[in-house]
């Protein structure tokens, strides 16, 4: 593909995917609180936002050889529906309970959404251009985060409903896009797919997609019944997430750029190590202001090196085999996720700082691993390459 239309391919992506995002978090920061007003315990909530994640373990790897396979677009489009559809069922007049059901359905629509753009960037731009690529496709993400929420400031709590109704017909709307979106597939499915190349990198890339699963899981189930507990307003909850995507959007290029040129498993550790440092702060902190203002912090540390680590994982493989690879990373990111929020909720129960201290310890110990599973792996990568 001529470098112009991969820039096309990229354009229609990044809208895709900012469309999808955007929908998705119209209503997501007070899905907690929302759930606890249909009668859901701290505990059942976690279980509930975990049915989320299950869903994606259970179908994340089989969406990336399903992509390897036949394509990207199908893999696209399909979990958009499926994600739309889900998320219409929150208007109906249900038990807590019972939306477990549609947030798995969610779940592996977003899961296959996330393997297939991805694959789609990591096949279409070669190594040396692969992390500004791969920042794009984030900032697209962090800036659907940034409006979803401001705009479901429209939803109050009692009409949340509506928020993923309106979900849900934004996902529809982006499958369409997608429908007509050219992702430069190359498939031959007459011929068998290359094996994945197993490596120290690999597994480093798989544990550093654990690390950081672990701590969104419990940003997932406590951080809105955190900040509730300071009594914030739900406009203050909302805020957080909005302010914590900005910095992610204006520096993701700057992240991306890094990827490209400098040593890609020292930003990765290094932004790896920041996310368990801010997750272990936030519990000690009582004043909501403040608490909203570390967010932004803790987003530049990942705006500048999330393109790094996504990178490392796609870093040497073939075309055929990406879907596979980013299959592996987001099923070893939903696993961390899945145990995270299911445990959090429990552990929230017990004392409010006792999620957010764990995890942060859990997860700081599983970064210093890249020390070794690192260690021979090429940091930098040449333009040539």
């Amino acid at each position: 593909m001529a470098p112009s239309d991969r820039q096309r391919t990229l354009r229609s992506l990044t809208i895709i995917v900012g469309l999808q995002w955007m929908g998705a978090t119209l209503g997501l920061p007070l899905l907690p609180l929302f759930l606890k007003e249909r009668g859901g315990t701290p505990t059942m909530i976690g279980v509930i936002m975990s049915a989320f994640f299950v869903a994606g373990l259970c179908t994340q790897f089989v969406v990336g050889h399903l992509s390897d396979r036949v394509g990207r677009r199908p893999v696209l489009v399909a979990g958009l529906v499926a994600y739309g559809v889900a998320s219409t069922t929150f208007l109906l007049p249900l038990n807590a309970g019972w939306f477990a059901v549609s947030r798995a359905v969610q779940g592996a629509g977003a899961g296959a959404i996330e393997v297939a753009s991805l694959a789609a960037v990591s096949a279409l731009f070669p190594e040396s251009e692969r992390g500004r690529a791969i920042s794009r496709i984030l900032a697209a993400q962090l800036l659907g985060m940034a409006i979803g929420p401001v705009v479901g400031s429209l939803f109050p709590l009692s009409r949340l409903g509506w928020a993923f109704f309106a979900a849900g017909v934004a996902s529809l709307l982006a499958s369409w896009r997608a429908l007509h979106a050219d992702l430069g597939d190359d498939v031959r499915t007459h011929e068998e797919l290359p094996p994945i190349q197993w490596s120290s990198q690999l597994v480093g890339a798989l544990v550093a997609a654990v690390s950081i699963g672990l701590c969104i899981g419990v940003y997932e189930a406590c951080w809105s019944l955190l900040m509730n507990s300071h009594h914030a307003t739900t406009l203050e909850i909302r805020l957080s997430w909005t302010l914590f995507c900005i910095p992610w959007v204006f520096l993701s290029s700057a992240g991306g750029w890094l990827a490209d040129h400098a040593n890609r498993k020292i930003i990765s550790i290094c932004g790896l190590l920041n996310a368990a440092f801010f997750l272990s702060l936030y519990p000690h902190v009582h004043n909501n202001v403040i608490l909203i203002c570390l967010g932004p912090l803790e987003s530049v540390g990942a705006a500048l090196s999330t393109p790094s680590t996504s990178s490392l994982l796609s870093q040497g493989a073939t075309s055929r085999e990406m879907g596979r690879r980013q299959g592996l990373s987001t099923t070893a990111n939903t696993a961390a996720l899945a145990a995270s929020a299911a445990s959090a909720g429990a552990l929230f129960s017990v004392a409010p700082t006792l999620p957010f201290t764990v995890v942060a310890l859990t997860s700081a110990v599983c970064t210093l691993t890249l020390l070794w599973w690192w260690r021979g792996v090429r940091g930098r990568v040449r333009a040539s390459a």
